[in-house]
């Protein structure tokens, strides 16, 4: 399945921005979703996952409450709401899907995610 992630731009503190990542190549609905993001000379760091379905999720301790992960399985398009964004929040982000059928979402793992889109960058000024 390819990736592609977009929606990422600057903002300022408090604001927020939605991230897409659409899908293509496979059947979508097979697919647990998660994004991940990677700020500077960080490592990869979960942020949220969904189930197949849009059933099940799950998020970073860092972002519960501001962000929120959703899917539509008809547009084969995960989304990331990102809400009252901080400072800390500014990395590369990144969208991975894992073929799980109608199993549950994985792990915050990244190496239980077999594919990955590009990256979008989001910047929080302070």
């Amino acid at each position: 399945v390819q990736l592609q992630a977009s929606g990422g731009g600057l903002v300022q503190a408090g604001g927020s921005l939605r991230l897409s990542c659409a899908a293509a190549g496979r059947t979508f609905s097979n697919y647990a979703m998660a994004w991940f993001r990677q700020a500077p000379g960080k490592e990869r760091e979960f942020v949220a996952t969904i189930n197949w379905s849009g059933t099940s999720t799950n998020y970073a301790s860092s972002v519960k409450g501001r962000f929120t992960i959703s899917r539509d399985n008809v547009k084969n398009t995960v989304y990331l709401q990102m809400n009252s964004l901080k400072s800390e929040d500014t990395a590369v982000y990144y969208c991975a899907a894992k073929e799980t059928g109608y199993g549950p979402a994985p792990l915050a793992r990244a190496f239980e995610y077999d594919y990955w889109g590009q990256g979008t960058q989001v910047t929080v000024s302070s």
